[in-house]
C-alpha cells in the first residue's frame, strides 16, 4: 500500500488488516445487503429467468462472489494509479449510495444499468446467469463501489467476511425466488426495499460525513 494511502486510512484499519472485528462485519454486511437488494430484485431475476428459460444460482453467486472479491483487493491500486485515494472515492461513494437509496425509499429511478445481453443467444442460460445476473444485477456498479468505500471504514478481512457471508441470502433468494416473491407478495417486497432505504440512506450520510473532514479539516 502507498504511503499517502496508509495514512488517510484510519489506525484500526491500517493496524489490524488481519483482524476479524464481529462489530465490522455485521455493520459491511448490511450495507452490502441493502445495496445487492437481492429481495428487491427478485422481479428483475424473475424477467431473467422467463428470458433464459431458467438460471444457475450457483454459478451466478460464484462470479458475484469473484467480481466482488477481485474489486476488493485490487480496486485500491486501481485508484492509485489513476490518483485517487480511497478517502475521496469514499465520499464520492457515499453520494452514489445516497441517490440509490433514494430509488429504494421514495420508489424513482435515477440510474438506469444495461441489463440486458446484446448478441447473446436466448436459449443460453449458462451466459444469462453471468450476464446480466451476476453482473450488473447483483454485483453491479452500486455493490463495487460499496466495497470501495467500505475500504476507507473497515479492515479488508472483515469486508471479505462481508461479502462472503451476504452470498448466503443471495443463493437462497436465487433458488427460491418464486416461493419467495409468492409469500411475501407485491407489497411485501416494496415495503423492505423501502425499509432498506431508509438504512441505506443513513449509512450513506454517516460514510459522507465520516470521510469529508479528512479532506477538509478544520484548522
Amino acid at each position: 500500500m502507498a504511503a499517502g494511502a496508509f495514512l488517510c486510512a484510519p489506525a484500526h484499519v491500517g493496524m489490524n488488516q488481519m483482524q476479524l472485528d464481529p462489530a465490522q462485519i455485521g455493520k459491511a454486511f448490511l450495507v452490502l445487503f441493502a445495496v445487492i437488494d437481492i429481495v428487491g430484485g427478485i422481479p428483475l431475476i424473475l424477467q431473467v429467468r422467463q428470458k433464459a428459460g431458467r438460471i444457475y444460482p450457483l454459478r451466478a453467486t460464484l462470479v458475484s462472489l469473484g467480481i466482488m472479491v477481485t474489486f476488493l483487493f485490487v480496486g485500491e491500486g486501481i485508484l492509485r494509479v489513476v490518483g485517487v485515494d480511497v478517502r475521496s472515492f469514499a465520499v464520492a461513494g457515499s453520494l452514489v449510495l445516497f441517490f440509490i437509496a433514494l430509488e429504494m425509499t421514495l420508489g424513482i429511478r435515477l440510474f438506469k444499468e444495461d441489463t440486458s445481453a446484446p448478441g447473446l443467444p436466448s436459449d443460453d442460460p449458462k451466459v444469462y446467469s453471468i450476464v446480466p445476473l451476476a453482473f450488473p444485477v447483483i454485483a453491479g456498479a452500486g455493490t463495487i463501489t460499496t466495497i470501495l468505500s467500505l475500504r476507507a471504514e473497515y479492515a479488508s478481512v472483515n469486508i471479505l467476511a462481508a461479502i462472503v457471508l451476504n452470498m448466503g441470502p443471495v443463493l437462497l433468494v436465487l433458488f427460491l425466488t418464486n416461493r419467495i416473491e409468492r409469500l411475501l407478495g407485491r407489497v411485501g417486497l416494496i415495503v423492505i426495499r423501502k425499509a432498506f432505504g431508509v438504512i441505506l440512506l443513513a449509512i450513506s450520510v454517516k460514510l459522507f460525513t465520516g470521510n469529508i473532514t479528512y479532506l477538509f479539516p478544520v484548522r
